[in-house]
C-alpha cells in the first residue's frame, strides 16, 4: 500500500543521483544549442546525401548520425567532410572501390528487397565484401532471451553455419560483446589468442562485428571475416561498413515487417492479457555502448503508477525521467541492466519503489519481477496487497479447507491472520493474532516440543516446516491443528519474515480414531511385515557384509565393501561376489537388484547363487550374462537388476568382462582414473532375446580397478556425469594400502539417495 511521506532531505545517495540526473539534463541543452549552430552545414550535407543515395531526407540524416556516432567523426566535420567531396572522389588506397562504388552496391542490395537472411549474406558477401578480401560474413538476430540466431551466412560452410546457429547470452563471444556493448568491433590484427574465446570460421586475419541497427533498435550483429590481418580500418572505410550494417538491419528488418512492428505491435495484447500492470522498454546507450536509461514503449492499461499518473501520460518517457529515484544504488534501474546484460529474470516481493510526486516522496511496496525482452526489458509491478480480486475466492477455498492463513514480520514482530485464522483459534476478528513465540500457551503440555521444533525449523535452519499439535482454544475446545510454514527472504537473502498456514484435522483425527479398531485387526499383517523385513535385512547382511576379510590371489590384492541404505526400512537388492575358480581364475561379480524389501533381496540371492554355479561351467562372461537373463526373465517373479561380471586370468594379467546395463568400472593407472568402455549389453529379466558382448583389459603393475554400484556415485539434483567425475578425482590417488584405499573411496562418497552401495577394488602387485 502507498504512503505519502512530507518532503525532507533525502538521504546522501539519493541527492547524488537527482543531481546526476540535473547535470544530465543541462548537458543534453548545451549540446542541443551547440548542434544548432551546426545545422546548416548538417542540413547541407544532408541534401548531398539526398541527391547521390537518392534516399529520403530522414533516412539521409539518420545515416549521417549514425556513420558519425560510430566512426568517432564529429558530425559538423563528417558533413563538411560529405560537401566538400566530388562524386569521382576516390577514398585513397584504403580500397580500389570508390565510396560512391560501394554506395552504389549498397543500394542496389536495399533496392532487391532482399529480406531472406541467407540471400542477404550472400549478396552483401559477393557485390561488397569480397572486392576488399573478406571470406565470409554472418547475420545473426537476436532472440526474446538475448541469444543471437543465425538468420543467415556467405563462406562459412554448412558445418561451420550449424556449429554457430545459436549464441546463449552468457556465451563470451565477439558478436555477444558487440551485442553488450552497442558498438562496432574492430579487430584488423586478428583476435588475440590470449582472449580464450571461440571464433566463428578457422581463419585467424581481421575482423569486424557490427550492430545490425534500425530506427534506433538493435536487431542483431554481423560479423565479417578476413582470412589475413590488415593494417588498419581507415575511418572511410569504417563508415562504409557501418552503412552496409545499416543496409542489412534494413532488409532484415523488412522481413520481420520492420523492428518496432515485428517487435511491438503484438507486445501490447499479449501484455494486457497476461500482465495488467506492466510495461515494456527499449534500451538507450550512450556513445560509447553504456545503458544509461530505457525507453517506454507500451505501459498496460491496468498499469499502477505509484504518483497517481495515467499510464498514457508515461508513453515515449525515460524510465529515470518518470522515475528518477529508481537510480539510486541497488535500485531497480541497476537491476534492470543486469537482467538485460545477464539474461537472468529478476524476482523481489516487497520491493520499495519511491517516486516523486510534487513535494513529497511516494513509497509503495511492489511485487516486482524484470525479463529481457530482444534488447529492451519488460517490468511487471503491483501492490503486495493488491487482492486482484481473489479474495473472495480465497475466503471460500479457506473455509471449506478449514485453512487459515498467518504471517509474522521479524523485522516489527506484526502478526497478521486472514479472518478464517480467527474462526480457526475462536478469536474475535479484534483480538490480537498469537505469535509464534506465544503459541506454547495455547497447546497442551506434551505438543509443545512439536511447535518448538517448528520455530526451530523455520526461525533458526531458514527451512519449510510442518508440526501438528492439539490446540487448546479460548472456548476450552481441544482441536488437533496441523501448521505449515516457510521463510520469507528480501533480495539481498535476509531473513525477514515467515508465513504459512493452520489447518484444522480435528474431523480427519477422528476418523482415524474410528479406524482404530480395524488396525488392531491388521496388527498381525503389520508384524509379519516386520518379520519379513528382519529376514530381509539378516539375510542381506550375511550375503554382503560391510566388509570382508582381505582376499589375495597370486599377484593380486581385492577389498569390497558393502554400505547399507541410511534408512533401515530401505532393504536393498546390492550384491557382490569375489570367489577363486578351480582353473584358478578370479571370478569378480557386482550386481544392483531393482526395488527393496525382501523381493530385492531373495532376488539378490537368486542371481548370485546361479551365477556361482553356472561360473562352475567354465564359460566366459557374456556367455553367463546370457543364461543369468534367461534365468531372471524365466524363473524368477519379475525380478531384474544389473550386474557386472568379470575373470581375471593371473597368468596372463587381463580382465574379461561383460555388463547387463551396469556402470562400467573404473582404471587406475599412474595416478590417473578413467572409465572402461563398456561392451554391449542390457538390463537383466528384461527379453530374454538380449546379446551380451565381452570387452578385455591387460593390468599392469600396480593398476587398480574398481567395480561398484550406482549407491555410490548417484546424488539429488546432481548429474551422474559430474558425480562420476568427482568418482574420479577421488580415485586418481596413490593406492597404497588397499584396504586403506577402499575405505577412502567409500568415505569420500557422501551419499544423499536412499540407495545400497557395494565397491570391489582391485590392484595388482
Amino acid at each position: 500500500m502507498a504512503t505519502r511521506q512530507a518532503a525532507s532531505p533525502a538521504a546522501d545517495d539519493q541527492i547524488a543521483q537527482l543531481m546526476a540526473l540535473i547535470a544530465y539534463q543541462q548537458r543534453e541543452l548545451e549540446a542541443l544549442r551547440a548542434r544548432s549552430a551546426a545545422d546548416g552545414v548538417v542540413d547541407l550535407a544532408q541534401g548531398v546525401l539526398v541527391e547521390r543515395l537518392r534516399c529520403s531526407p530522414a533516412q539521409a540524416a539518420h545515416q549521417l548520425a549514425r556513420l558519425s556516432t560510430q566512426s568517432g567523426m564529429p558530425l559538423v566535420e563528417l558533413a563538411a567532410d560529405v560537401i566538400n567531396r566530388p562524386a569521382d572522389d576516390n577514398i585513397a588506397s584504403v580500397t580500389p572501390h570508390s565510396h560512391d562504388q560501394l554506395r552504389a552496391q549498397l543500394a542496389q542490395v536495399a533496392v532487391r528487397r532482399v529480406t531472406d537472411g541467407p540471400l542477404v549474406a550472400a549478396a552483401v558477401l559477393a557485390e561488397a565484401l569480397t572486392p576488399l578480401g573478406a571470406v565470409a560474413v554472418a547475420l545473426w538476430m537476436i532472440e526474446p532471451d538475448g541469444a543471437l540466431d543465425l538468420v543467415g551466412e556467405a563462406g562459412l560452410g554448412a558445418l561451420e553455419a550449424s556449429r554457430w546457429q545459436r549464441i546463449p547470452p552468457q556465451m563470451d563471444s565477439l558478436a555477444q560483446r558487440v551485442v553488450q556493448d552497442g558498438q562496432p568491433g574492430w579487430w584488423p590484427a586478428g583476435c588475440s589468442p590470449h582472449r580464450r574465446m571461440p571464433l566463428v570460421g578457422p581463419w585467424s586475419g581481421a575482423r569486424a562485428v557490427l550492430p545490425l541497427m534500425n530506427t534506433g533498435a538493435l536487431l542483431g550483429v554481423m560479423e565479417i571475416c578476413w582470412p589475413q590481418p590488415l593494417d588498419d580500418f581507415a575511418p572511410a572505410l569504417r563508415r562504409q561498413f557501418i552503412a552496409l550494417a545499416e543496409v542489412c538491419a534494413q532488409s532484415l528488418g523488412a522481413a520481420e515487417g520492420g523492428a518496432h512492428r515485428s517487435r511491438v505491435e503484438w507486445l501490447p495484447a499479449l501484455l494486457d492479457g497476461l500482465l495488467p500492470s506492466a510495461f515494456l522498454a527499449h534500451t538507450i546507450r550512450d556513445d560509447d555502448g553504456r545503458i544509461i536509461d530505457f525507453c517506454i514503449d507500451h505501459v498496460s492499461d491496468g498499469f499502477v503508477d505509484p504518483a497517481g499518473r495515467d499510464p498514457h501520460d508515461l508513453l515515449g518517457c525515460r524510465l529515470l525521467h518518470v522515475y528518477p529515484l529508481l537510480a539510486v544504488s541497488d535500485g531497480l534501474f541497476s537491476r534492470a541492466v543486469e537482467v538485460l546484460t545477464t539474461g537472468r529474470p529478476y524476482h523481489a516481493s516487497g520491493f520499495v519503489v519511491r517516486v516523486l510526486a510534487g513535494d513529497a516522496t511516494v513509497a509503495a511496496d511492489m511485487d516486482v519481477r524484470i525479463a529481457r525482452l530482444y534488447d529492451g526489458i519488460v517490468i511487471t509491478w503491483r501492490p503486495t496487497d493488491d487482492a486482484d480480486g481473489l479474495a473472495a475466492l480465497l475466503q471460500h477455498a479457506q473455509r471449506l479447507g478449514q485453512l487459515g492463513g498467518w504471517q509474522q514480520d521479524l523485522r516489527t514482530g506484526d502478526v497478521r491472520w486472514t479472518d478464517h485464522t480467527f474462526t480457526l483459534f475462536r478469536l474475535a476478528p479484534t483480538a490480537m493474532p498469537i505469535a509464534l513465540q506465544d503459541l506454547d500457551s495455547h497447546v497442551l503440555p506434551e505438543d509443545i516440543g512439536a511447535v518448538d521444533r517448528f520455530r526451530k525449523t523455520l526461525l533458526t535452519m531458514r527451512r519449510p516446516a510442518a508440526a501438528a499439535f492439539r490446540l487448546i482454544r479460548v472456548d476450552g475446545v481441544t482441536r488437533h491443528i496441523r501448521a505449515f510454514g516457510e521463510p520469507v527472504t528480501d533480495s539481498a537473502g535476509a531473513l525477514i519474515a515467515v508465513c504459512g498456514a493452520y489447518q484444522d484435522l480435528s474431523a480427519q483425527y477422528h476418523t482415524q480414531v474410528a479406524l482404530a479398531a480395524t488396525r488392531e485387526q491388521l496388527a498381525g499383517t503389520e508384524q509379519r511385515a516386520e518379520e519379513r523385513h528382519r529376514l530381509a535385512l539378516q539375510l542381506q547382511r550375511a550375503i554382503t557384509p560391510s566388509s570382508a576379510d582381505p582376499i589375495q590371489v597370486t599377484g593380486l590384492d581385492v577389498a569390497v565393501r558393502y554400505r547399507p541404505a541410511e534408512q533401515d526400512h530401505l532393504v536393498g537388492g546390492d550384491w557382490y561376489d569375489v570367489v577363486v575358480l578351480p582353473s584358478q581364475d578370479v571370478f569378480l561379480v557386482i550386481g544392483d537388484i531393482a526395488g527393496h524389501g525382501i523381493t530385492a533381496v531373495t532376488g539378490m540371492v537368486t542371481l548370485r547363487n546361479s551365477l556361482r554355479g553356472l561360473a562352475m561351467t567354465g564359460a566366459g562372461p557374456a556367455q553367463l550374462l546370457a543364461w543369468l537373463n534367461s534365468v531372471a526373465y524365466h524363473l524368477t517373479d519379475n525380478i531384474t537388476g544389473t550386474v557386472i561380471c568379470g575373470l581375471y586370468n593371473p597368468a596372463t594379467h587381463t580382465l574379461r568382462w561383460a555388463q547387463a546395463g551396469h556402470l562400467p568400472p573404473v582404471l587406475v593407472r599412474r595416478g590417473a582414473a578413467r572409465t572402461l568402455r563398456p561392451p554391449q549389453g542390457a538390463l537383466l529379466g528384461a527379453d530374454v532375446r538380449i546379446r551380451y558382448e565381452e570387452a578385455t583389459v591387460s593390468l599392469q603393475v600396480d593398476d587398480g580397478l574398481l567395480l561398484f554400484t550406482d549407491g555410490l556415485v548417484e546424488r539429488r539434483a546432481t548429474a551422474l556425469s559430474d558425480t562420476l567425475e568427482a568418482l574420479l578425482s577421488l580415485a586418481g590417488q596413490p593406492i597404497g594400502d588397499l584396504q586403506h584405499y577402499a575405505d577412502t573411496i567409500l568415505q569420500g562418497t557422501t551419499p544423499d539417495t536412499d540407495d545400497d552401495a557395494c565397491l570391489i577394488a582391485v590392484r595388482l602387485r
